[in-house]
């Protein structure tokens, strides 16, 4: 059988209430938990987003980011 995941790091995240909806939602899909799942999206960064999508959905959420936080 083999190895679990090692997860060595742990830090304070602050997320939207979608946001940790999507999160949990994807990591029920996947069989991982919200760690792992965190995990897996960020070393396969490239590889799990279209660039040009990613530069323009950012875009749009820093627009919206200040009003978000009020």
């Amino acid at each position: 059988m083999p190895k679990r995941l090692r997860l060595t790091r742990r830090f304070p995240v602050a997320m939207t209430e979608d946001g940790y909806r999507r999160l949990r939602r994807f990591a029920r899909e996947a069989g991982l938990d919200e760690g792992e799942a965190l995990s897996f999206l960020f070393e396969n960064f490239d590889s799990v987003t279209d660039h040009t999508t990613l530069t323009h959905r950012l875009g749009l959420f820093n627009a919206e980011l200040e009003a978000r936080k009020k």
